[in-house]
């Protein structure tokens, strides 16, 4: 078994609290073709993991495949210390996951898209917190504008607002978070990761430039050492 990073390990420490994500000799596919194997790792409450690894090493179907929206060919995913079904409410409730789209509605507003994916995630909102949240991201003055008018950098933050929704669900499972982000989308996403790091909230993402946040300090988790050959 390759070396782990710090932030990965297969059993939590003595007295340390339970791990947010544990998967036990995961492996992932992508049609027909097997991409790694062999994955043990434990995310701990407070953390941040940076997913690395070579273009179509399967970075994407590893969050994919922890957010419940693909089947492992092997293995166990655990959330907070419990095997839940994939997919299933309980497992919906306590994770986010951001993926390369957007999600919004183009005939919608920036707000109400957001409103609809809240509602469909089964996250309560008000006017009240749909506007601190688009606030935080920077775009509360787009809130009325509809989707098919905005940039790519304000879709990208609008749909990055639901995770200020969010700061309750223990993992975020995010995938390129930061691209067409400015320098103040990125200041304003990472000052919203910091904040759920602080509660107790775990964070995998994948980022093609590098990262900028200091609180925490990502650690690293490569896909390279479980590859299929």
């Amino acid at each position: 078994m390759p070396p782990l990073p710090s932030s990965v390990s297969s059993a939590p420490l003595a007295g340390a609290a339970p791990w947010v994500l544990q998967t036990r000799g995961l492996a992932g596919q992508r049609g027909d073709r097997a991409l790694f194997e062999r994955l043990d790792l434990g995310l701990a409450p407070g953390s941040v993991t940076w997913l690395r690894g070579r273009n179509g090493r399967g970075k994407t179907s590893l969050l994919r495949l922890l957010a419940g929206l693909s089947t492992p060919m092997a293995g166990e995913v655990l959330v907070c210390g419990r095997t839940l079904r994939q997919g299933g409410p309980e497992w919906r409730r306590r994770l986010v996951y951001i993926g390369h789209q957007n999600a919004l509605k183009e005939d919608l507003s920036a707000a109400e898209s957001l409103r609809f994916l809240a509602r469909l995630h089964g996250v309560p909102v008000d006017d009240a917190l749909l506007a601190q949240a688009l606030r935080r991201m920077g775009v509360i003055n787009r809130q009325h504008a509809p989707v098919r008018t905005l940039s790519q950098g304000q879709r990208r933050r609008v749909a990055l607002a639901r995770l200020v929704l969010s700061l309750d669900a223990p993992l975020w499972l995010l995938d390129e978070p930061f691209d067409a982000l400015d320098a103040d989308g990125v200041a304003a996403l990472n000052g919203v990761i910091t904040e759920h790091a602080a509660g107790g909230g775990c964070v995998l993402l994948t980022s093609h430039q590098p990262l900028s946040l200091l609180q925490p300090e990502p650690a690293i988790l490569d896909l390279e050492p479980y590859a299929v050959a």
